[in-house]
């Protein structure tokens, strides 16, 4: 389903900083840990000494293969850096939030490497309660949560059920399974394209000449996977329509459709088309086409060898013409004029931009790990990026393309 996509999205390569305080209920860490690194979260824990007396650090380390931080200096008395792991962190978990935690916080009081972080942090705080019933509704507690959503962090709502103190009633920490789906709902929600879908095409295609040979180009399909990674790691919905390539998508979201041909090509982008909302196409399709293809492999038996020749369908153009509410974008891959010739194809084929690229410029082009683009928008305006990583191009067009709805919505 779409939106278990999108809840295993959300945690996907997101640095998550877990901070454990002395309640009963840190033992649940470890569960916790292990769903965060189920998720694909990178996860460093950092653990005040009470937390200690109920799991130990050496658990949490293998679980989350990263060192365990329980103090301001290491056995080897250097210094362990809270300024830098907040700054590393997307996000910070403090589970379980005891009272005496929770009363620090509030108050700004910074004693060991939780509350440290805690007062370092840059970027969203989730905080799970943990304590006895009459504490959870003391006066004091309430008003020392009032203080942290004053300050934008967001409490993960405590559950009802057997306490420590054998009474039964709210203020269990929230079981970390529950813990996942808040922060998950939360980062889903913050994606810049859920609910939006999106399709890309990318890769060669082939053309047969027989059964055996075929027409093709050196493209690798990495640019366009690359965009499927990344617009999918935005909240989309994506459709990769993948010519013959050995690249395969690293987000495990990504729908992929592999085709051949160019026909194929075309035929599997229109059934998606009509419902998308955003239309990347990078594929490098071939222009031409044997006019009939052989049965059976061609014998070699002169010197040398005529085949005519016709045109293939022209994807992008073709649906171009069918365009209605989607953003559309294409590529353009050229050895000279190419700022020219790109130009030219945004009106030909109906373009909200185009991605124009030379072929010739060292580390562009087909078959490296590099990209240097130009985006040139159907106004003319011309957007010019530096050398990059094609991961790094692809997030540079994401971009593009986010902003490119938000002011043309």
């Amino acid at each position: 389903m779409a939106d278990g996509f999108l809840i295993y999205m959300s945690l996907k390569n997101k640095h998550i900083l877990l901070g454990i305080t002395g309640g009963i209920a840190a033992y649940k860490c470890a569960h916790l840990v292990r769903l965060l690194i189920k998720e694909g979260a990178v996860v460093k824990v950092v653990m005040t000494k009470a937390a200690e007396e109920f799991v130990t650090a050496k658990t949490l380390s293998v679980l989350s293969k990263n060192e365990v931080v329980t103090d301001f200096f290491d056995s080897n008395n250097s210094w362990n850096n809270h300024v830098a792991l907040a700054e590393w962190a997307d996000a910070i978990i403090i589970a379980p939030l005891t009272a005496n935690t929770l009363a620090k916080f509030a108050s700004g009081l910074c004693d060991n490497i939780v509350t440290a972080c805690y007062l370092s942090a840059r970027s969203k705080v989730f905080v799970a309660p943990a304590m006895d019933l009459d504490m959870y509704q003391h006066p004091t507690t309430k008003q020392n949560f009032d203080t942290l959503r004053k300050n934008e962090n967001l409490i993960i709502p405590a559950e009802s059920g057997e306490l420590a103190s054998g009474l039964s009633g709210e203020g269990r920490m929230a079981e970390p399974e529950h813990i996942i789906e808040f922060v998950n709902q939360y980062f889903a929600n913050a994606l810049p394209l859920t609910g939006k879908k999106v399709l890309v095409n990318a890769g060669p295609t082939y053309e047969a000449i027989d059964p055996v040979r075929f027409i093709g180009n050196r493209s690798s399909g990495k640019m366009g996977v690359a965009l499927a990674d990344e617009f999918a790691k935005a909240g989309a919905e994506v459709t990769l329509v993948l010519g013959p390539s050995h690249q395969k998508p690293q987000e495990r979201s990504v729908t992929v459709i592999a085709v051949e041909s160019a026909e194929e090509m075309l035929n599997a982008c229109q059934k998606h088309f009509e419902a998308t909302d955003i239309a990347i196409f990078s594929a490098a399709v071939a222009d031409y086409k044997p006019k009939t293809v052989a049965a059976s492999k061609i014998k070699k038996l002169e010197n040398e060898l005529s085949l005519d020749l016709v045109k293939t369908v022209d994807v992008l153009a073709t649906l171009g013409k069918q365009k209605k509410h989607q953003l559309l974008a294409g590529f353009a891959l050229e050895t000279d004029h190419v700022v020219e010739y790109a130009t030219e194809k945004i009106a030909k084929k109906n373009l909200d931009f185009i991605v124009a690229n030379s072929a010739t410029e060292s580390g562009s082009g087909f078959g490296v790990d590099t990209n240097k683009i130009t985006i040139i928008d159907k106004h003319n305006k011309l957007y010019n990026f530096e050398l990059k990583s094609k991961q790094d191009v692809a997030k540079d067009i994401v971009r593009f393309a986010i902003n490119y709805l938000k002011t043309h919505e």
